[in-house]
């Protein structure tokens, strides 16, 4: 089993990475899945994830949903994993997202200024919707009438339980970063300051 680790990030870790010889057969069953998947790496929570290989096989599951299918654009997904990123202060997470989220059409300026914890300006509006209904959701730990009315018609029902999926998933993986003590392997191109 060819498994990748993502590179230096896992060196100082508080999860050690996992050799193939030293995981059991569940761990290296899971391992080896995410390596067939679109990730193709145990790198970011996926190392310590495999602590408990069942609910590291269910949460890769959600994660290539969320990442490779959700009806949220891709501009805007990849967006929604800044913000997260952003709002748990989450190198990691930033390092591995923010070429994925230019790629996608986000504008460098925009991720700029969110980087510096600011409201970005310049953001497309439904960019802006995006912003305003997660910083609304984790603020106040629920969206106004007005804020879920301005989701749905940007991104219909099923868009916005994708949206409500993704900032609970990437919420999860930035807890498991910073927990786990994940850095990028380099600064990027654009490093997330931490504050």
């Amino acid at each position: 089993m060819a498994v990748t680790t993502g590179g230096a990030a896992g060196a100082a870790e508080r999860f050690p990475i996992l050799a193939p010889e030293a995981m059991t057969p569940a761990q290296r069953t899971v391992a080896a899945a995410i390596a067939a998947g679109p990730r193709k790496s145990l790198g970011g929570p996926f190392n310590a994830w495999l602590r408990s290989p069942e609910l590291a096989d269910k949460l890769q599951k959600v994660g290539e949903h969320i990442r490779f299918h959700s009806s949220v654009p891709k501009r805007l997904n990849e967006f929604a994993i800044l913000i997260t990123a952003r709002a748990w202060n989450a190198e990691y997470e930033w390092y591995a997202h923010y070429p994925l989220a230019l790629q996608a059409g986000l504008k460098p300026a925009v991720a700029a200024e969110l980087a510096a914890g600011r409201r970005p300006a310049g953001m497309a509006a439904d960019e802006a919707t995006v912003f305003d209904v997660l910083t609304e959701l984790r603020r106040d730990k629920r969206l106004s009438d007005a804020r879920y009315g301005e989701a749905k018609a940007l991104l219909g029902d099923q868009g916005v339980i994708d949206l409500i999926a993704l900032a609970g998933y990437y919420d999860l993986v930035s807890m498991t970063l910073n927990v786990a003590e994940v850095k990028p392997p380099e600064p990027g191109p654009l490093p997330l300051p931490v504050r």
